[in-house]
């Protein structure tokens, strides 16, 4: 994700105006919160997100030769579970903190049958790769942070070879009580004390409720990949159902 990310930047007074999605506050907001970030996915979610990962990552079908574009791509986890023989993977952030932890990771990572994935600072609104560059791409946890959904779906239909398919996890709010209501309090109350807590940022674990609970959810968001240009565009949920699973293919034509 371009360098804004260490630009100094008027703290917001309000969630609101993260809610309109101000991409230099949001990239700002993610910057700070970097150091932390792991920690306090792996803490608040149970070690889950780990799973959650694998599972995107093997419903893939990625042969030897395949290239694959992980948008959004944090500290490199959803990258680093994509790793697999012959593929190449490029890892894309807005963010420069958030890359510049994902890059250590990658130089550490074993096995050199399994090429390391390589970093990329670059905007989900504005991929700098030519039309088809790609056979697959996965967005895990980052597209509600866009300013412009529709045309971040737009430019990963753009990169993508005909046929290339689309995975994305995103969180969602379960419809089965009394798991709904218990997700409600800990994602609006408990969550944004703790992560407020330990990240030192009073505004990043507000913002995260309510982008999930802004955001389009399940055949809302299929029908929007629909528009965008892919077919077969189908939710899974996962952990009774707190998040999704999408996954789409570019139309052929």
């Amino acid at each position: 994700m371009p360098e804004t990310g260490s630009e100094v930047l008027a703290e917001p007074t309000a969630i609101e105006p993260l809610k309109q999605k101000d991409a230099a506050r949001i990239r700002a907001m993610f910057g700070r919160v970097a150091r932390r970030y792991d920690l306090l996915n792996h803490l608040l979610s149970a070690s889950l997100d780990r799973v959650w990962r694998r599972k995107l990552a093997r419903a893939l079908v990625l042969p030897p030769g395949s290239r694959v574009l992980d948008l959004c791509c944090g500290t490199g986890d959803q990258a680093l579970a994509l790793r697999r023989p012959g593929v190449e993977i490029v890892a894309a952030d807005f963010c420069l903190p958030m890359l510049a932890l994902a890059a250590p990771k990658f130089q550490a990572a074993g096995d050199p049958g399994r090429p390391r994935p390589s970093t990329l600072n670059a905007d989900a609104l504005q991929l700098p790769f030519p039309d088809r560059s790609f056979h697959a791409a996965t967005v895990s946890f980052g597209l509600r942070n866009v300013a412009d959904l529709d045309r971040a779906l737009a430019e990963l239909a753009r990169v993508l070879h005909p046929g290339g398919e689309l995975g994305v996890l995103e969180f969602t709010v379960p419809g089965w009580q009394p798991l709904r209501g218990l997700y409600l309090f800990y994602f609006q109350h408990l969550l944004p004390r703790v992560g407020s807590l330990l990240s030192k940022d009073p505004t990043a674990y507000t913002y995260l409720p309510s982008s999930v609970l802004d955001f389009p959810q399940r055949a809302d968001f299929t029908a929007r990949m629909a528009a965008a240009g892919f077919e077969s565009a189908t939710s899974t949920s996962l952990s009774g159902g707190i998040l999704a699973l999408y996954r789409g293919r570019k139309k052929m034509r």
